[in-house]
């Protein structure tokens, strides 16, 4: 055990720290915090105030559950839209449920402030551990989730420090080695389509080690057309037909954010005549079902998302357990060559 380590203060805030910062009584630092309508507004704002220079946030089970330890888990992601965090979702329940607990879901739609406001929503019914898979997230999320005690695990993602574990793999290396891939397939004129990068920091990511992987091999990623709006097969059909009609150049081979995107591209191309990949190489990212069930299957990364999902909600179960599991378990990405390039 370190040394210092009972030197350090108790992560929780408690009410009483509250009470005592804003100057009044436990009772009223509770009313306050229920929004109770006896408590004078000014009081409350500064009950409020406190609360959050603290990072307090109300128990709201205290009184009910006395005694009793949660068995609930909270899970924030920030879509439901496709498949890719409904397979993080099976792989957590599927590992939970062995040890009898329950995922409560948030869905922050990649919007930092919601996921923020979920995060506090979630810490008042005290869980017993926490799975997110962020957006780009706040100062006072990262504040809240220090200052949450219990077991935290960040998904698919294993690039950026995190608060507590992390479980998935690094995107940046993942667009990396589609670089590399291309380019061992002879392409040399590249394009790069994706959905609003913006509120997506993974795709980001990919994008960032795709032109460093092509930048190793004296190759420039020569079109980047990022379209506004959250991922779908209409918008990668729509940005493959836009990225065709305006390119200086006529790229060789197109990587997309993800197989959404791509399949979308597919459709164009079958409607359009344009043989994918013998007159454009297609590539996306997350090997999902759809992309290989085409009749020339979708170049891709598959990303195991179910098994990432299993593995974090098994960190949380071994932490409550009071064991150690790695701070930083890596759930490897793998590459599936297809047809389309």
């Amino acid at each position: 055990m370190d040394s210092h380590e009972n030197d350090k203060p108790a992560r929780r805030p408690t009410l009483s720290q509250v009470a005592r910062i804003a100057g009044v009584s436990e009772i009223t630092a509770s009313r306050a915090l229920r929004n109770g309508s006896v408590v004078a507004k000014a009081t409350r704002a500064r009950v409020e105030k406190a609360a959050r220079a603290l990072n307090y946030v109300p128990n709201r089970l205290a009184g009910t559950l006395a005694g009793g330890a949660s068995r609930q888990v909270g899970v924030i992601l920030p879509s439901l839209s496709n498949i890719v965090f409904a397979d993080v979702l099976k792989g957590l329940e599927a590992r939970l449920e062995d040890d009898g607990y329950h995922p409560i879901l948030g869905i922050s739609h990649y919007d930092p402030k919601r996921e923020e406001q979920l995060l506090r929503d979630l810490l008042m019914w005290r869980p017993a551990g926490l799975v997110l898979a962020p957006a780009q997230m706040t100062e006072a999320t990262r504040s809240l989730l220090g200052a949450a005690d219990m077991p935290i695990v960040e998904v698919m993602d294993i690039d950026r420090p995190v608060t507590d574990m992390a479980v998935g793999f690094s995107h940046h290396t993942a667009g990396r080695a589609m670089a590399h891939f291309l380019v061992g397939r002879g392409y040399r004129k590249f394009a790069y389509l994706g959905h609003d990068i913006s509120t997506d920091f993974r795709a980001l990511a990919r994008l960032d080690g795709f032109r460093e992987g092509l930048a190793e091999i004296g190759v420039a990623l020569s079109e980047t057309r990022i379209m506004q709006g959250p991922s779908s097969v209409l918008l990668g059909k729509q940005g493959i037909e836009a990225l065709l009609r305006d390119a200086s150049e006529r790229p060789e081979a197109v990587f997309f954010s993800n197989d959404d995107m791509a399949v979308g591209a597919v459709f164009h191309c079958q409607g359009a005549g344009i043989a994918n990949p013998d007159d454009l190489a297609l590539a996306g990212f997350n090997g999902l079902s759809i992309g290989q069930a085409l009749p020339t299957p979708l170049t891709t990364i598959a990303s195991n998302r179910e098994e990432i999902g299993f593995a974090a909600a098994d960190s949380i179960v071994q932490k409550l357990r009071g064991l150690a599991p790695q701070s930083v378990r890596r759930i490897d990405f793998r590459l599936v060559p297809g047809a389309t390039a």
